[in-house]
């Protein structure tokens, strides 16, 4: 083995096993939300810095709801269970606004659909657009699969408290309304 064929295996080497530490060090954050040291975990901090188109064009931003219990949704109209769910949900936030209760849904999904979908279902809490790009930040938020329907709990100092791949069942929000949120 030349020595140039030698320094280009090494590179490949420590290449990989780089991105071994980085995959690593993710799975253990979404693991442990709150990080090892107690702060507040990456994920949490980047998700509370996003913002989202809503369909008048608006934008949602994510810190507006800190400070309070947040229910997000990854949602699509093309998803039967998500679409089995929603009035769940909104029947969830009805209920439980008046205890600070936020929830908020992420569409992945075209926004044509979306808004065609509303018109014919209105829902009480605020719908904003993630598109394809809402997978990948399901995926950081604990998805692995970035399969659909997909909710996190946040509790009001922004961590995460619960992850839920699939639909969700009414002892499902039951058991939300009983979480410490204070």
């Amino acid at each position: 083995m030349s020595a140039q064929q030698a320094g280009s295996s090494r590179r490949t080497w420590l290449a990989a096993a780089g991105v071994a530490v980085v995959a690593g060090g993710t799975a253990y954050a979404l693991r442990s939300p709150s990080g090892a040291s107690g702060e507040r975990g990456v994920v949490e901090t980047a998700f509370w810095q996003q913002r989202f188109g809503q369909l008048d064009g608006s934008m949602l931003s994510m810190s507006a709801f800190r400070g309070k219990p947040l229910v997000l949704n990854f949602w699509a109209t093309w998803c039967p269970p998500c679409i089995a769910e929603l009035p769940l949900l909104n029947a969830f936030f009805l209920e439980n606004k008046a205890k600070s209760w936020q929830v908020v849904g992420l569409a992945v999904d075209q926004p044509s659909s979306v808004k065609r979908f509303l018109v014919e279902n209105p829902l009480s809490f605020p719908v904003a657009l993630a598109g394809a790009a809402g997978t990948d930040l399901s995926r950081s938020l604990g998805n692995l699969s970035g399969g659909l329907p997909f909710t996190v709990v946040f509790g009001p100092e922004g961590e995460i408290r619960h992850r839920k791949i699939g639909r969700l069942s009414p002892s499902d929000l039951e058991a939300l309304r009983g979480m410490d949120v204070a």
